[in-house]
């Protein structure tokens, strides 16, 4: 078992602090009540006599600690060895490698903790660790079911233009996470950007001339996800969408 000893008590330690602690005491008692400072001064003793006095309070003080949590670890052994064999060994086993500090107090609550169900020896908290699974969305109906939206920047723009919005999303539809990245493209050069809201891509979009948005693929992505891609981002725009996948640069080198 992992029990901690309680160090063997030292001798009160006479030192020239203690003593001029113990006199300022006795002064400011005095001057509490200064009509009555020779009566309280006759009722007070040398610091010698306390240094003795402390000596032996402090034998006894340390002694009756150390009977105390002796009598408290044998009590807690006493429920250990009430235990059936089979969860008296597991308890003894995961008390030498828990985190409770080595004393009486924390072996009694170890063991409360065990009794009353809250702590489970086959499972402890310090050691299991639940396993943690990527959130996906494998069957999505609409685009914002299957992507939400991290990240907003403009781009392009001019003295005579106004700058584009260029959306990032971020989705997992089983494979991994996947990234994508929409801009919406001109035809006609001359004509600007401006926002509208009747388009569920959420970009910006063009006054009068023809447009479309096209969109970038990072990440892990089988072709069946390719193409619900596609048809998703299709189904939630009125403009022509392109997906098209973007390599990584750790793949374009192999």
């Amino acid at each position: 078992m992992r029990f901690r000893r309680w160090p063997r008590p030292a001798a009160y330690g006479d030192t020239s602090r203690k003593r001029a602690a113990f006199l300022r005491k006795q002064r400011l008692e005095r001057e509490a009540l200064p009509l009555f400072a020779d009566q309280i001064a006759a009722t007070q003793h040398g610091a010698d006599e306390e240094m003795a006095r402390r000596a032996l309070w402090w034998n006894d003080t340390e002694q009756r600690l150390r009977d105390q949590r002796a009598a408290s670890w044998r009590k807690a052994r006493a429920r250990l060895f009430a235990l059936p064999d089979g969860l008296r060994q597991q308890v003894r086993d995961l008390w030498r490698t828990c985190p409770y500090p080595a004393d009486p107090a924390s072996f009694a609550d170890f063991l409360h903790q065990i009794a009353v169900g809250r702590l489970d020896p086959s499972r402890p908290s310090w050691n299991f660790h639940q396993a943690i699974s990527a959130r996906t969305t494998p069957n999505p109906a609409t685009f914002d079911e299957a992507f939400r939206q991290i990240g907003r920047r403009q781009i392009g723009g001019g003295p005579k233009t106004t700058p584009a919005d260029e959306l990032l999303f971020c989705g997992n539809l089983g494979s991994g996470i996947i990234f994508l990245t929409t801009r919406v493209r001109l035809i006609d050069p001359n004509e600007s950007f401006y926002t509208s809201s009747n388009h569920r891509l959420r970009d910006s979009h063009v006054g009068r001339a023809g447009h479309w948005i096209d969109i970038e693929v990072r990440g892990e992505c089988s072709d069946a996800e390719f193409a619900l891609i596609e048809r998703l981002a299709q189904a939630a725009d009125t403009r022509p969408v392109l997906v098209h996948r973007v390599r990584s640069r750790a793949t374009a080198q192999r």
